[in-house]
């Protein structure tokens, strides 16, 4: 009698198990974001500037952008580039578990306009908060840049 009991408890284990694995690998970790590389090169003009940083996921669950806060600017929009060149607005920006979010020149940024102070001086420092699907939101110093400025990362 004690063996069908230790068999259903054994099969239970079993199954737990692999429901665990299955779950694990589709990606249903946890991310684990960080920021690199955050500027705004100085605008032309005194209403609009773009922004550029790249977001590293090294957890196990997909992440995605879903909005930037700042007081540099009244609105703060995600924006793509399609293949065609064209710039458009999004509501999100994916970072797959493992992988890297990257906006920079000529792809994928972040559209500042409404510019609180104006044209911003070179080596100015502003704030931006990213906000996530699933994490907590992380803040970065940002510093401007010249306009030709391009990072190494």
């Amino acid at each position: 009698m004690r063996r069908p009991a230790l068999t259903a408890a054994a099969a239970a284990v079993a199954a737990t198990a692999a429901l665990a694995g299955c779950s694990s690998s589709s990606g249903g970790g946890t991310p684990k974001l960080s920021v690199s590389g955050a500027y705004v090169p100085q605008p032309p003009l005194a209403d609009m500037a773009a922004g550029y940083f790249t977001v590293r996921n090294t957890g196990g669950g997909d992440d995605a952008l879903t909005s930037v806060s700042t007081a540099f600017a009244s609105q703060a929009s995600l924006m793509v580039t399609t293949a065609a060149g064209a710039m458009q607005g999004t509501k999100d920006l994916a970072i797959p578990a493992g992988g890297t979010l990257r906006l920079a020149v000529g792809g994928d940024h972040l559209m500042l306009m409404g510019l609180r102070g104006g044209r911003p001086k070179i080596g100015q420092q502003v704030s931006f908060e990213l906000h996530f699907a699933h994490s907590a939101p992380i803040t970065v110093r940002v510093p401007v840049e010249p306009a030709t400025y391009r990072p190494k990362d």
